[in-house]
């Protein structure tokens, strides 16, 4: 967090909520249905001890974080399922990450490839990529991990899965 990150405590809709401005992402979340003292104690304890956290420096220098998220995450065979995948954190130059491979593994005994033409690495001025989204159609009911790696040649360099389920057909076919 950011030195000059603040802690705000209050209620929205009878829902206790806490808020970290001057941070990237600094919204307000949910926290329970009650805010008692001892929430706002441990708010006003958590800005303090993170007042000296690390600098925005520092924050550019960690290893960004795959995720992945299905949409929708059930459904009906023949399913259409949105897949985004996002990288989180590090540096937006972070060399590791610059042009790789996308590697999807279907978990349908499929998989999808692409490997993207980059111009070369320069620092300070190429970009990772942080978002990639893809449609695959699941014809068959079942329940799928779905994988996805990205790659520089052989090597992977960061992984991620989730599930998806699939159910079977909402028409029936006639006999």
């Amino acid at each position: 967090m950011a030195r000059n990150a603040l802690v705000d405590v209050g209620i929205q809709s009878g829902m206790c909520t806490t808020r970290t401005s001057g941070v990237p992402g600094g919204s307000w979340r949910r926290r329970g249905r009650r805010c008692g003292r001892w929430l706002i104690a441990a708010a006003a304890a958590t800005a303090v001890l993170l007042g000296g956290g690390t600098s925005a420096a520092q924050d550019e220098d960690e290893r960004p974080e795959l995720r992945i998220r299905a949409t929708p995450r059930v459904g009906f065979a023949p399913a259409s399922i949105l897949f985004v995948a996002e990288l989180r954190g590090g540096a937006d130059d972070y060399e590791e990450f610059y042009c790789l491979t996308t590697e999807w593994e279907w978990g349908d005994d499929t998989f999808s490839e692409n490997t993207p033409d980059c111009d070369p690495y320069e620092p300070g001025v190429s970009e990772i990529r942080r978002r990639l989204s893809v449609r695959h159609l699941f014809n068959y009911p079942g329940s799928f991990t779905v994988r996805l790696r990205l790659k520089r040649q052989d090597d992977v360099v960061v992984a991620a899965s989730t599930r998806v389920q699939v159910r079977g057909s909402l028409i029936r076919q006639r006999r």
